[in-house]
């Protein structure tokens, strides 16, 4: 079967799953039924495609969407809260130190054909939050066994994406929290040209990022320039909620093809092992999120979301999806994206040299 009918066979069934995510009223239902159908029918075997052309073409909607919400107003806001976000880049960290750590100390003996180095570098990269082809492409150049890496942060990473919406939906109806006005974007309504322009800019920020090497390059250089945009002061257009849905859609048919029929054989037991410290990983996060909200003042559901270890994108779609501080959320993620890829590797050469002498 070719590539293209792979690839049309599903969305077509994604599509269906995210049509039957709506009507059961689901959280993030054009990401969540996506993403749960496509992992489903891949680890069966079915001839599941995602073409990085669609891939790129969401994360440069959501991009575009989100940094609409960065009024002037909002970014004082987050501006206002740099020692939260530090401390959260802190808590991120430790936390996946600290993961990374119990990994060693559990899988140690049946990991014991690799050199002390290798092993220390699959646990560590394993723990560390962030995403999951950055975090695999370090642990390569550090000697790890990057098929557990890799495994280790797709289980984490779905493991988050379908239970903090689902937390976050739950809470919404038990509390009634409520969207703040003052948090909404810039532009309301999808107007042309200005959707064009905006379009344009930041289709020119993504190329940019990639030219430059940097990491997701296709989300990051649309959000910063529809950043720069609204920041100017610049209301354009909205982003439709059909692009909007669309995209997302792509997004979750990436995210779900992750799960192929060898991810189930893949060390049992690690993966056991993965899922339980994320299960951990991500109550200790709502106990941090919530304890940031008492110091800053903001809401609760918005600390939790930028403080729970998933991807960037997938938190800051939730906190869209469900109105619940954009701007907040994506900051925080974004901060501590950047702050792990920068850190993580001279840290993981730091705690080596320590490991070896002791």
């Amino acid at each position: 079967m070719k590539f293209w009918q792979r690839t049309l066979g599903t969305l077509l069934v994604a599509w269906l799953a995210a049509e039957l995510c709506v009507g059961l009223g689901t959280p993030i239902p054009w990401m969540l039924g996506p993403l749960l159908i496509t992992a489903l029918a891949s680890m069966a075997g079915a001839p599941t495609h995602s073409a990085n052309l669609l891939r790129n073409s969401g994360q440069w909607v959501i991009g575009a969407a989100l940094g609409l919400y960065f009024t002037p107003q909002v970014s004082a806001l987050v501006l206002a809260q740099w020692w939260a976000i530090a401390l959260a880049v802190l808590w991120a960290l430790a936390l996946g130190a600290l993961f990374g750590l119990w990994l060693r100390r559990q899988h140690g003996r049946e990991l014991a054909h690799l050199s002390p180095r290798a092993l220390l570098a699959t646990t560590y990269f394993s723990g560390s939050i962030g995403g999951a082809s950055e975090m695999t492409l370090l642990a390569e150049r550090y000697g790890a066994r990057t098929d557990l890496v890799a495994a280790a942060h797709s289980m984490r990473l779905v493991m988050v994406v379908i239970a903090v919406p689902f937390g976050m939906q739950w809470a919404q109806h038990q509390w009634g929290l409520t969207v703040d006005a003052s948090l909404l974007p810039g532009p309301r309504l999808a107007q042309w040209p200005g959707l064009l322009w905006l379009g344009l800019v930041t289709a020119a920020g993504g190329w940019v990022m990639l030219k430059l090497g940097r990491t997701n390059p296709w989300f990051m250089g649309s959000l910063l320039a529809s950043m720069a945009v609204t920041l100017a002061g610049w209301e354009w257009s909205a982003v439709p909620n059909a692009l909007s849905n669309a995209a997302q859609l792509v997004i979750g048919v990436s995210l779900g093809i992750r799960f192929r029929r060898e991810f189930v054989k893949t060390a049992p037991r690690w993966l056991a092992s993965v899922a339980w410290g994320s299960v951990w990983m991500m109550g200790a996060s709502v106990l941090f999120g919530m304890a940031l909200a008492w110091g800053t003042g903001l809401h609760p559901a918005m600390l939790i979301l930028g403080t729970a270890p998933g991807g960037i994108t997938e938190m800051a779609i939730t906190a869209k999806v469900l109105q619940l501080g954009v701007p907040v959320v994506t900051a925080f993620q974004v901060c501590r994206l950047v702050a792990v890829l920068l850190i993580v590797g001279p840290l993981f050469t730091w705690v080596a040299r320590r490991v070896s002498k002791d």
